[in-house]
Order: structure tokens, then C-alpha cells, then sequence
């Protein structure tokens, strides 16, 4: 193994050391202000679509310092759109889950091992909920406690409110009676099987934009299951992107179309596939490719652009 020897450089050197590799920088002031505020290293990574891949890491001729702040920017805007989608789909899904089982089960379902799986650590999960409800200061918890001397823990409707969304959907992943999880995703449009994979693919692009990491070229950890029978109300499939070295079934494109579904099913009036269209002409010049998106992804019948 090689010894780690890299020298720390400071703004003004991290900036040489790009335009000694063939950068165009044209106002290095600005620069480097946001080699400052952002960071070499976050940059760097946005960098490496318009290098060369050599070891000395030389840039593509005429690649400008704000291409790559473009690349950068446009990420953002990503994780803020799709982190938005996401919490109005863990909401839905909060109530969803907590509405149908203490409907049917009582408010405190959730303390009946049960309902489980056998891969369930019940024990655990309870543990949590109580850590969670000493922790957390809201009025309802206080108002429980004070009123309510058993069970321990407040009713579901409670608890659904102070799980993560990784708790939720191992909930609705583990659940002992398949008719319940089938009945759920119903309530979504869509079948159990597919819910169980799109709940880990949402709850893994949650945390990728949750710690600000880079989304835009990113396999997903969870790669989404796609219906066996393409439903109506789906992408063109397979899906056909310009770079043959990519494989697009584990890339965003199939998280945002996951989103799109289940955001159709919860409020058919949403405009989130619109604002996902004004981000990406905002930002023409972004590769689809590594995205898995195709091209001409805007004129799918899925997105329902072309009734706007």
C-alpha cells in the first residue's frame, strides 16, 4: 500500500491546480468564493464528467469553471425538488399505514409482536418508539403521558409521527399478514410487492438528499422493482438512454418516476412532474444519460406534459 503524502492546498492553489489541468476560469474571484463556501472536495466531484480520465486529470477542452458550478447548482435544485416529493409521500404513507392498521387492529397495534414477520426485532423497534417519546417535546406525547397511565406508549396515530422513514418502511416491509400489505398499497394504486422496493428506494434517495450528497449521476442502493405488467399509467419500458455503459433500470430516472406514481395517486392535481420539466430546461446541458432518463423523457404520455 502507498503512504498518503497529498498536501493541503489552500483556495488560491485548489484553483491553480484546475487551470494548470486545462480549466477555463474566467472571473477567479468568484471562483474562488465558492471553492470557499462549497468546497474542493464537493466540487471535484462535479468536475470529473468533463475530465479526460487520465491520471493527470486534464479537463475537456473549453470545460469552464461554470460548467461544473452549473453541474453543482443543478444537483441542488434536484435534491430540494425530490426531498420535497418525499416528505409529501412519507406523509401520505405515515397515514396511510397508521389509519388502516388501527382501524382494523386498535390504536396500539404496533405493540403485538404478531403482526411482525419473524425478521422483525419487535423488541427493538419498541425500544426505539420509546427513546423516540422521552426525546421528543411535542404536546401530544405530554398530554399522554400525563392522562394515560397504559399502555406506555401512546396509539399508533402517535407513533407514526416519530418514526424515520427507514422505520416505516421496514413497518410496512414486515408486517406478518400479506392481505394487510396488499391492502395498503391499494390505498397507493399499486400492488405490495412493488410498495416493499419503492419505500427502500425513496427511503435511500431521502438520506442520499437528506446529507446533501450528489443525486444527479448516482446509482440507487435500492433500485426499484418495476411492475412485471407494464400498468397504463407507466414509462415507456425498457428504458433506452445514449450512453450504452449505462445501466439505466439502477439510475434516478426510475426513482423520479417512482415518485411521479405514487404522487399521481396521492393528489392527481400535483404539478411536481411540471416542475421537474422546468428544472431540466432550466439546466439543458445536464447528461440524461447518467441519470438513466432518456432524451425525449418529457414526451412519455406518463409525464402528461403534452396535456399542459
Amino acid at each position: 500500500m502507498t503512504l498518503f503524502d497529498k498536501p493541503a492546498l489552500d483556495v488560491p492553489a485548489q484553483l491553480k491546480q484546475w487551470q494548470g489541468r486545462g480549466l477555463v476560469v474566467e472571473d477567479e474571484s468568484r471562483a474562488q468564493h465558492y471553492l470557499a463556501v462549497v468546497g474542493y472536495y464537493r466540487l471535484s466531484a462535479y468536475s470529473l464528467p468533463f475530465q479526460l480520465g487520465n491520471p493527470e486529470h486534464h479537463f475537456i477542452t473549453d470545460t469552464s469553471f461554470d460548467d461544473i458550478f452549473d453541474l453543482y447548482a443543478f444537483d441542488r435544485e434536484l435534491r430540494l425538488l425530490v426531498l420535497d416529493a418525499i416528505e409529501r409521500i412519507e406523509v401520505s404513507m405515515r397515514s396511510g399505514i397508521g389509519n388502516y392498521m388501527a382501524t382494523k387492529y386498535g390504536a396500539h397495534w404496533y405493540l403485538n409482536e404478531s403482526h411482525f414477520a419473524c425478521s422483525c426485532d419487535h423488541k427493538a423497534l419498541l425500544a426505539d418508539i420509546e427513546l423516540h417519546c422521552k426525546r421528543k417535546k411535542e404536546l401530544f406525547i405530554k398530554h399522554y403521558r400525563v392522562k394515560y397511565s397504559s399502555p406506555r406508549l401512546p396509539p399508533s396515530w402517535v407513533v407514526m409521527e416519530l418514526l424515520t422513514f427507514g422505520q416505516l418502511s421496514m413497518i410496512y416491509d414486515r408486517m406478518a399478514n400479506a392481505c394487510d400489505q396488499k391492502a395498503i398499497a391499494r390505498l397507493f394504486g399499486t400492488q405490495a410487492e412493488l410498495l416493499r422496493s419503492w419505500l427502500q428506494t425513496l427511503s435511500y434517495m431521502r438520506n442520499v438528499c437528506a446529507h446533501h450528497s450528489r443525486l444527479w449521476n448516482r446509482e440507487l442502493g435500492n433500485a426499484p422493482k418495476v411492475p412485471k405488467k407494464s400498468p397504463s399509467s407507466w414509462i415507456k419500458w425498457p428504458i433506452e438512454v445514449s450512453d450504452d455503459n449505462i445501466r439505466p433500470h439502477v439510475r434516478l430516472y426510475l426513482g423520479l418516476v417512482v415518485i411521479e406514481f405514487l404522487l399521481q395517486s396521492i393528489n392527481p392535481e400535483s404539478s411536481w412532474h411540471q416542475r421537474l420539466f422546468e428544472l431540466m430546461r432550466k439546466y439543458n446541458r445536464v447528461s440524461k444519460a447518467h441519470m438513466g432518463m432518456p432524451e425525449e423523457w418529457s414526451t412519455d404520455s406518463f409525464w402528461r406534459l403534452s396535456e399542459e
